[in-house]
């Protein structure tokens, strides 16, 4: 890309948008993966539409993409799982490498690394299926406390999700996690500001973009409410105060960082109404780009439009391990 001579596009050769996949969160990584394939098409760019659950992956390396941006959203796309075939074929993707894909994928893990560097996150148990029916609901209330949210521990989109306010809805909201992992993570629910951080870059030149405050119906951001309603406002400017701005900033920064994330990310982060205390909740390595999707939506506010965002991170695009196997 040294050669100003050579348009933008071009430069950056044959490109795969991995959309779809097999995970549970399909439908929104389609809608991603389109969004994103348009912006790259009307930018000059050589890009085709790749879906892993109809091609095999090694069509790639078969039919000389030298680039991947991954609009895959969850499981065999965010996990680590399409990153390590990539290394192997030697090409250069968007987004989180291998290891730090892998770990951001799993909340609970995440949890572990944040709390090993000292970094808040709500108090958490982590369940077993087997466990469920057995479990002693007291002891779990005793622990963290009501209302309490129960989640699988590797879905994203709030998929499984649950809000347990009353002691009775504990064993249904448990067996809905389950249903869409083998592991389920009960966090205490933090009462207060929902915000959600992007941020852009690796080391030392990752940075936040603005911050996004999230006002959900009865405070329920659902999949629902995500992605196919309007009844969820976005506040960007947040309207928080300024030094709590550069605070959260300031923690999301070094979160991402021990993570080992680049490229790109977006951290959820919940701020205690009575203390102010910001807690990390989980972060996105191949965040949402749909219409209702957050990081565009804080890379406008930047002064940064949806072609130029995903050209960006298309330009980004790398290795873990530079040699490769082409």
């Amino acid at each position: 890309m040294s050669d100003a001579s050579v348009p933008f596009g071009a430069a950056l050769g044959k490109v795969a948008v991995l959309m779809g996949g097999r995970s549970a969160e399909r439908e929104v990584s389609l809608m991603s993966g389109q969004g994103v394939l348009k912006a790259l098409v009307d930018s000059g760019v050589d890009a085709h539409a790749f879906d892993p659950a109809q091609r095999d992956l090694m069509a790639l390396r078969q039919e000389g993409f030298e680039r991947c941006f991954i609009a895959l959203h969850g499981r065999f796309g965010e996990d680590g799982t399409v990153q390590g075939a990539l290394e192997l074929m030697g090409i250069p993707y968007t987004g989180s490498g291998v290891m730090a894909s892998s770990m951001a994928m799993d909340k609970v893990m995440t949890k572990r690394v944040w709390l090993a560097e000292g970094l808040p996150t709500p108090r958490y148990v982590l369940v077993q299926p087997a466990q469920i029916d057995t479990l002693c609901v007291d002891d779990l209330i005793r622990q963290l406390g009501l209302p309490m949210i129960v989640k699988p521990a590797c879905e994203g989109s709030s998929i499984g999700v649950s809000k347990v306010s009353h002691a009775a809805e504990l064993p249904a909201a448990l067996r809905a996690a389950a249903a869409c992992d083998s592991d389920v993570l009960c966090e205490a629910c933090i009462v207060g500001d929902e915000v959600t951080c992007p941020v852009l870059g690796s080391g030392a030149q990752a940075h936040a973009l603005p911050m996004i405050r999230i006002v959900a119906p009865d405070g329920n951001y659902d999949y629902q409410n995500k992605y196919f309603t309007d009844d969820t406002q976005y506040l960007v400017p947040c309207g928080l105060p300024e030094a709590e701005i550069r605070a959260i900033n300031d923690l999301v920064i070094q979160a991402y960082r021990v993570l080992g994330c680049r490229g790109w990310g977006r951290i959820d982060v919940m701020i205690d109404g009575t203390t102010r205390q910001p807690y990390l909740l989980e972060i996105n390595t191949s965040p949402g780009m749909t219409g209702h999707s957050l990081v565009p939506m804080s890379a406008r506010a930047a002064g940064i439009s949806y072609e130029s965002l995903c050209c960006q991170l298309l330009a980004d695009a790398s290795l873990d391990y530079q040699g490769g196997a082409r």
